[in-house]
């Protein structure tokens, strides 16, 4: 099925086309895509360049080529929990274990591979376009553009700070402070490539706390980010000293869950294309919430 746009042009104006679609947030390549890769762009249904003088009531359609499945990518039926879905994105629930893209060592089971599965299996000519990631091991809400433009312009709302998530992690200790805001610059360590932790020549990262729960050893923890890098909310709280339960790798432990207790439970967003404004939220996993009992 081919993506398309439509705009009327209300303003009493004349602006060339290529302003008009700039305007609009097509970017300059997802024009060449359009010259090179079979789009097409109308003027009151009839095709023009970019150089068309676009003036008032003119109805312009933008299609843009059909999406290709990345090569390489093998599709996989593997369920997927569906929170909200229309013709531009997906929103889905991630459980801990599953990579939110393949890698070398683990070139299947991941999220990618499900969507590609899926798309397959309901003949969705789309790519992969995972606009929010998570680790491995952290569970939750996960936002996807169904075509690369909605992916652009979900891209542009990230940069501004309009894609709000919320986290709850279950993290130890008891809590002196029962709100707010880690300040502390975030780098890789020395001697990993995976490990992350405060220091003076990391990039900045900004995270804001509140407990809803505080229990004998541990609280329940909401957390929104500012910023987004590599593990900052276990690298953050670690470094307060409420590392996160089953964290093994910033100082949690173990013993009563087997991987970091963090899980994305809110999203908010406004819709790309329709201008609404959409807002979700999901319970906690069951390994987290029998903690509680």
């Amino acid at each position: 099925m081919t993506f398309k746009l439509d705009w009327i042009m209300e303003e009493d104006r004349e602006v060339m086309l290529k302003e008009f679609l700039k305007e609009r947030s097509i970017s300059k390549s997802a024009l060449t895509d359009i010259k090179f890769k079979g789009g097409r762009i109308t003027v009151n249904d009839t095709e023009q360049n970019v150089r068309y003088m676009v003036k008032r009531g003119d109805r312009v359609s933008v299609a843009f080529p059909v999406e290709k499945p990345s090569e390489g990518l093998l599709p996989e039926e593997i369920p997927l929990k569906i929170i909200y879905e229309d013709d531009y994105l997906l929103i889905v629930e991630k459980p801990f274990g599953m990579n939110t893209i393949p890698s070398r060592e683990h070139p299947a089971g991941s999220l990618a591979n499900a969507l590609v599965g899926y798309y397959v299996k309901k003949g969705i000519a789309a790519t992969t376009h995972i606009v929010t990631r998570l680790d491995k091991d952290t569970s939750g809400i996960v936002l996807i553009a169904k075509h690369r433009h909605v992916h652009h312009l979900l891209s542009e709302q990230q940069k501004a700070r309009l894609v709000k998530r919320n986290y709850t992690a279950l993290a130890e200790g008891t809590f002196v402070h029962k709100s707010g805001t880690i300040n502390a610059p975030i780098g890789r360590c020395d001697d990993s490539i995976i490990e992350r932790e405060v220091r003076a020549d990391g990039q900045t990262a900004v995270t804001h706390y509140k407990v809803l729960s505080q229990l004998s050893d541990f609280a329940a923890v909401e957390l929104s980010l500012e910023t987004g890098r590599t593990h900052q909310i276990r690298v953050h709280l670690s470094y307060i000293g409420h590392p996160l339960m089953g964290d093994d790798l910033y100082g949690g432990s173990r013993t009563k869950i087997a991987r970091q207790a963090l899980h994305c439970s809110k999203l908010a967003f406004i819709h790309p294309i329709t201008g609404r404004e959409l807002e979700c939220s999901i319970s906690l996993p069951e390994d987290m919430k029998r903690l509680f009992t």
